[in-house]
Parts: C-alpha cells; structure tokens; sequence
C-alpha cells in the first residue's frame, strides 16, 4: 500500500515539465547554475538519477529510515534527545547546517536547532544570548573515514527559531533566528514568557569552541532564513522568511571577513517592478537598486508583527518577494528561492547578478504537481544540484538536477517509528534541511527536521549527476 502512494504521488508530479527555458538559459547568457535551474523546466526534464529507490537500513540504527537508489548507504547521528558529548540532551528541530571545517576525513558541521520555547538554554553561559530561550546551535565533529561520529556539543544557546543560515569563507557559521521580538512578554509554543533581551539577529559560530553569542547587530532584526557571502567582495546576502511580504537583503561590511565591525544594510529594488511575488516572465531581466534601512535595529515594530525593517524597505521604494529562503553565491551571482511565489504560488528562484545590477527570473514552478516549495539548494562538486523539499506533500524528498536540467528523486524521508529512538509516529511528511557535501563530495549530510536527527549519505556517485 505505501510503496503504491509513494508511486502514485511520484506519477502526479510529473517532475517538472514546464516548457521553453533552455533557449532562454543561453540566451541571458546565464552561468552554470543558472543554466541548470532555467533548464529544469525543459521538456523532458524528468531524469533517471542513479536508478530506483528502496528503502535501505541505517547502518547505526538498523531502522530502515531512509529509500535511497542501489549502492547507496547511510548512517543517522545526533538525534533529539540524545546526550551530547557533555551530557547536555541534544535539541530537536534540526535545521539549518553547514560544513565549516575539514581536517584529513574529519568534517566539523554546525547544525541549527529551530526550537521556538524558553525552558532554558542548552548551551554553556558563556555561549548564551538569552538564557530564558532554547534554541541555538550543535557542533558535530564525523569522521568520514568509520563513518562515526566523534563529537557533539552545544556551541550557541539562548535564542529562538534558529532557521537557516550559511558558512562563511572564513571557516565559521552564521545562524539565523527567525523570529523578532522586544524583550519583555512573549508567547512561545503556547505558554507566556519574558523575554531578557531583543531577538531576530544573526550570530556567528566558529569551527572552535563556541560562539560568543554576540548579535550581529548590522543585518537587522528581521525573520532572517538564509544567508550567504560573495568571497569576491566580502558582501552578505541575506533573505527573509515572512508572508505575503518579504525582502532580499545586502549588508556591506565596514571590516570584510568581521561582520561584528557593523555595515551597511539595505533592501533590493527592482526598478520598476516593485511587486515580484507574480505576474513575472522567465528570463526577464530587470535592473536593480538598492535603498538603505534607515534604522536596521528597529524590526519589533509597534505594529506587534515582527516586520520593522521591512515596512522601511518597502517605504523606500524596495521590491516585494514572498517568504524567501535559500540563498546561495555561485558562478558570480546570487540564487535566492521564494518558496511559495509565481502565479501558481509554487515556487521562484531568483539570480541577482552583482557585477551587472540584474536581477532576472531563473525558474518558476507552473503546478505543485511538478515542483512545490524549492527550499535550500546546494551545488554538488560533481555539478548539480540537490533541492531540499519542504511541501505538503505526504512524503518529503531530496532531489537532485543534473547538469543538463535533468530532475530525479534521490532519497525519500521513509522515517515511521513505534518507540525506536524514543519516538513514535509517521515522520515521513517532515521536511529535509541543511544539506552539505563534505569538501571531497564523498559524504551528504542532510537533516529530517522531526523527530530530529542527522543523516550522513555515500555511495557509488557519478559526475553529471549530484
């Protein structure tokens, strides 16, 4: 019965048959990413990938967790509730992550925690922002060499909605609260609490030890999701999650490579087309400004929803977009995904082009049966790229796009669990988050949100492919 709902659903979606976007990926002269993501909607896009999927025992668990095509293997670690290395209980909620470091086949990932609760930091004082507030970071330390897990341990604590978020060049993590709120009275999960001090900031977390828990004070107080840095100019690209408005952020550093030095943060503006959200046309091309926010701390406005630095933007003349998420620098531009934008409310990404101030449409999802809500993507070192599915659709997925815009399944969340791990239910609708390569492309780490815990994935892959 499950294996004919999963074939059924994979049969309705269609994989992405939007037609016409290869001439046009030429045409604008679009980088290879770009190229990859315009060429999805070509004509028989669906691809094979690496065949098949069945489901495949965890090598730690035993539990068959996961469907994954032949010759391919996992391991899962760091799962909610879990004692860490400390002892502390590990957090559920896992979200963003990123490699920040590699030493021989030793990979140092930081992985977010988007608990939205205040029964108390799970993080060192030193490492806490507000000790009321339970969310943060885990700093895992694997060996890709046993496949083990060496370490996990609190490395940021006392915030709230730890969502996404990006590695720096410099070998650190910048993880990104999505939720603003003053200090002072709040309700969260349902029970009221006070607040010590003003959330909605984004703070860095070095490979080392644990962060400073210090709020990155210059890219404003917003529901921050993503952000990634141009290692050419030093820039910050930061989006925001909110709904039915948001905007797509730069700051420019004082101090390049020290965002604590403060910057500069502004909105983009796409002249002359201030509402993006639809009625946009693949492969257009606009030119784009940027307005300034006036004041980037003022983001718990008095209006109670959390939308200060926006309503600025938008007041200065800046573009809106809709619950934007993924970002990523490659190629020389920024991709950036609005997760429930186009006509069909299904799906945008969007590539800015720095050097030229272009923004232009990549890709826009005609039908949810084809693509719903793109979230995080990620670029493989063998050229393609894998697509975090967060939908509601029944049975969450990893996709992967090949180089030429061919689009395949390559794991399906198969988590249902009476008891093991301590949990009990269908996870198999939970969202896929924080996927990672390790440096020699060996090891995806990904995330299943809930019940909680980290996949480690290898096998047999093949250039072209992911």
């Amino acid at each position: 019965m499950d294996s004919l709902k999963d074939d059924s659903l994979l049969s309705r979606r269609r994989l992405l048959k939007a037609g016409g976007l290869g001439l046009g990926a030429v045409a604008l002269g679009l980088s290879p990413i770009g190229q990859l993501l315009a060429q999805a909607g070509a004509p028989g896009a669906a691809h094979a990938g690496y065949g098949p999927l069945r489901p495949v025992r965890d090598l730690n668990t035993g539990l068959p967790l996961l469907q994954l095509p032949a010759g391919f293997s996992y391991t899962t670690f760091g799962w909610a509730n879990e004692p860490m290395s400390d002892g502390e209980r590990t957090p559920d909620s896992h979200d963003g992550m990123g490699v920040v470091r590699a030493e021989g086949g030793v990979v140092t990932l930081v992985r977010n925690h988007e608990v939205k609760a205040a029964w108390g930091s799970f993080a060192p004082a030193g490492a806490t922002y507000d000790a009321r507030c339970s969310g943060g970071t885990a700093t895992l330390r694997f060996d890709t060499a046993s496949g083990k897990l060496l370490e996990s341990r609190p490395s940021l604590g006392g915030t709230v909605n730890n969502c996404g978020g990006g590695t720096t060049p410099w070998g650190t993590w910048l993880s990104c609260e999505e939720f603003v709120s003053a200090a002072g009275p709040v309700t969260l999960s349902n029970a009221d609490h006070v607040l010590a001090r003003d959330h909605g900031f984004v703070f860095e977390v070095p490979a080392d030890g644990v962060s400073r828990a210090e709020p990155l004070l210059a890219m404003g107080q917003f529901k921050h999701e993503a952000v990634s840095v141009d290692p050419a100019t030093g820039i910050f690209y930061l989006t925001e999650d909110t709904d039915p408005e948001a905007g797509f952020y730069r700051m420019i550093p004082k101090v390049p490579g020290q965002p604590v030095r403060g910057g500069r943060l502004q909105m983009l503006r796409a002249v002359g087309a201030p509402d993006l959200r639809s009625g946009r046309r693949v492969g257009e091309r606009l030119r784009v400004q940027w307005v300034d926010i006036p004041d980037p701390l003022a983001g718990a406005d008095t209006y109670g929803e959390g939308l200060g630095v926006l309503r600025q933007g938008l007041a200065a003349g800046g573009s809106r977009f809709t619950r934007l998420e993924g970002v990523i620098v490659g190629d020389g531009r920024v991709y950036f995904t609005a997760t429930n934008g186009g006509d069909a409310a299904c799906g945008q990404v969007w590539a800015y082009h720095p050097g030229a101030e272009v923004l232009e449409l990549a890709y826009e999802s005609p039908d949810p049966l084809e693509l719903d809500y793109p979230d995080n993507v990620v670029l493989s070192p063998r050229g393609g790229l894998v697509i975090c599915e967060d939908s509601d659709q029944p049975v969450q997925r990893l996709y992967g796009l090949t180089r030429d815009g061919g689009l395949f399944e390559f794991c399906r969340n198969h988590v249902r669990l009476e008891g093991q791990m301590g949990f009990a239910g269908d996870f198999r609708d939970a969202e896929w988050a924080g996927a990672c390569f390790s440096p020699d492309g060996r090891w995806l780490f990904a995330n299943v949100y809930a019940p909680g815990f980290t996949v480690a994935i290898t096998g047999p892959w093949r250039n072209g492919l992911i």
